[in-house]
């Protein structure tokens, strides 16, 4: 144990370090006095053609940006006839998104004189006040959308423009461009580092007179996506809204390799094979995503168009070894299991502690869900979304099965990532008499209360009937004591549009969906609590909802059984 604690101290130390010295870096390199000017990044003589923009836009947006109202991330900034980079920020969210320039495709879908005017006096005001040097500006991340916006949006920015707006332009983004160059390889682990790659790749290929640095961005980009895209298509950080992020930049990419006539790497076609159907394994039938481990309100919109590039439109995999997760799937029911391990600690700061939750759809009827996480915008209910109780699985001793960094100064620095949690998983896939059977257990509670968790599910071959079974065993070399019973609470959260009801027995609490096509659901020997609870995974914000709750404690109840149902199964 004290080793392990040692450990997990010398990783945390190992990270802050290293976020530390990255921001250093970051913040160093954007000084004029830099040498990173002098990197193999020529001036173009011209942009060559502007990528495609996946992303939707809003000609109404664009109308408020004229008349000075900025509204990001639930914060909305009035500037008067002022430049909006003049405004203090309402917050870091609201300038990280102004800062990335991602909205200018509101302003092109205007598609107005009044619109590209507009936009190439916004781009001209930030290029006269050296924006790049604003705080947040330089972050990696930021600055890499900021230059795939730029480069996206060249048409809009650059139509009817004097030659001196031009070369300032290109001169301009070709600083940016070398300075993602430098300073790509110390970005934050993950979607940042990612995202640089990216930008480095598509300006290297948009921009003339670029040969050296081609070369130089495939092998980076390469080498993260063979580092990230796990084998079977997840991102490592196991949210599955970075696979829709994430293919809004390859998937125009790609287009813009055969644009130049130049192969893509074999890498990113190996990526983009993987990742299209991780897309449909973690979508129920009603369009929305699961909601594990970052993932909040499902952009439809951009799914859509993401969707629209799958040409083999096949039935999804059932099982995503590699991301820890499972699908179970018959007639119109869905099953989606989290059953892996947290992901490594620099990409986990959005990771959620739902070990053996899961999500259960019929038809276009979401029934059991996790509360998910909220919109940009609401931070108060960030950190409870990642508890393990906002989640459809077991909570042991109002525990958390990870443990995540307190706040503190270090959360200050390097935000919230998790420093522990389930580590010895066993995942058993079969089929029995029709059914498909999943099985799985977790020592996330082994080390602080000695109990390891199973949880066992199995879908009828008609998807009428979901039998489940949580099972709590003594961890090795542990045992329950009467001082410490590990007392648990078997939580499934119920989607908004549920209607929960008990029969007039009490043994049973109807689920009423919307269409009238009901379920039941029934848990013999143990006694079923209807209580409040909170659905974050909405656009509209946070909304009421319930969800059922069956407590006991391992050591006098290891085992509680529960059952799905269709009524009309019940009703013969």
């Amino acid at each position: 144990m004290a080793r392990d604690i040692h450990a997990k101290r010398a990783r945390l130390a190992l990270f802050a370090i290293e976020t530390g010295w990255n921001r250093l870096v970051a913040r160093t390199l954007v000084h004029p006095w830099f040498p990173w000017r002098a990197t193999a990044v020529p001036v173009p003589s011209r942009l060559l053609f502007a990528p495609h923009e996946l992303r939707t836009g809003d000609p109404a947006r664009a109308a408020e940006f004229y008349a000075g109202r900025y509204s990001f991330v639930g914060k909305l900034v009035l500037t008067d006839g002022a430049s909006p980079f003049e405004m203090e920020p309402p917050s870091p969210e609201w300038a990280r998104e102004l800062y990335s320039f991602g909205w200018l495709r509101h302003l092109q879908a205007a598609a107005s004189p009044v619109a590209r005017a507009h936009a190439r006096a916004l781009v001209g005001d930030w290029i006269a006040m050296r924006g790049h040097r604003l705080p947040l500006a330089s972050a990696p991340d930021v600055a890499a959308r900021r230059v795939t916006s730029w480069l996206t949006q060249a048409p809009l920015i650059l139509q009817d423009a004097d030659p001196s707006f031009h070369r300032r332009f290109i001169r301009s983004l070709t600083a940016q461009v070398r300075y993602i160059k430098s300073v790509g390889p110390s970005a934050p682990d993950g979607r940042a580092r990612l995202s640089c790659a990216f930008a480095l790749a598509l300006a290297s290929l948009c921009m003339a007179d670029q040969t050296r640095l081609m070369r130089a961005a495939q092998k980076r980009l390469v080498e993260e996506l063979d580092r990230q895209i796990l084998g079977d298509g997840g991102h490592v950080s196991r949210n599955p809204g970075l696979l829709i992020e994430v293919l809004l930049d390859l998937l125009p990419l790609r287009q813009s390799y055969e644009a130049r006539h130049v192969p893509p790497p074999p890498a990113l076609l190996n990526a983009l094979d993987r990742m299209m159907p991780m897309l449909r394994f973690f979508r129920h039938v009603d369009g929305a995503f699961a909601l594990f481990n970052g993932m909040g309100p499902t952009p439809a919109d951009v799914l859509a168009t993401v969707l629209a590039y799958d040409d083999a439109r096949g039935r999804p995999v059932a099982n995503a070894p590699y991301s820890g997760y499972q699908r179970m799937e018959a007639g119109a029911t869905v099953v989606i299991a989290d059953t892996g391990a947290p992901p490594p600690l620099p990409v986990s700061l959005e990771a959620h502690a739902g070990c053996l939750s899961f999500e259960l759809s019929a038809g276009r009827h979401r029934i059991v869900v996790n509360c998910g996480l909220p919109a940009a915008g609401r931070d108060e209910w960030r950190a409870v979304a990642r508890q393990t109780a906002a989640h459809s699985t077991v909570v042991v001793e109002d525990a958390s099965s990870c443990r995540f960094l307190a706040a503190g100064p270090l959360t200050r620095l390097c935000g919230a990532p998790v420093l522990s949690g389930p580590r010895d998983l066993h995942v058993d896939r079969s089929e029995r008499g029709g059914a498909d059977v999943l099985r799985a257990s977790h020592d996330g509670y082994a080390g602080r209360f000695g109990v390891v968790h199973q949880r066992s599910w199995r879908l009828s071959a008609d998807g009428m009937r979901l039998d489940g079974e949580d099972l709590f065993r003594v961890a090795q070399g542990e045992e329950f004591s009467a001082d410490q019973p590990a007392r648990y609470a078997v939580r499934f959260h119920l989607h908004p549009s549920v209607e929960p009801s008990r029969t007039s027995d009490g043994q049973t609490v109807i689920l009423r969906l919307p269409d009238g096509d009901d379920w039941a659901f029934t848990a013999p020997g143990s006694s079923v609590a209807i209580e409040e609870s909170i659905f974050l995974g909405s656009g509209a914000g946070p909304r009421r909802t319930a969800q059922l709750v069956m407590t006991g404690t391992a050591r006098q109840t290891p085992r509680v059984e529960w059952t799905f149902v269709q009524l009309k199964a019940l009703r013969g």
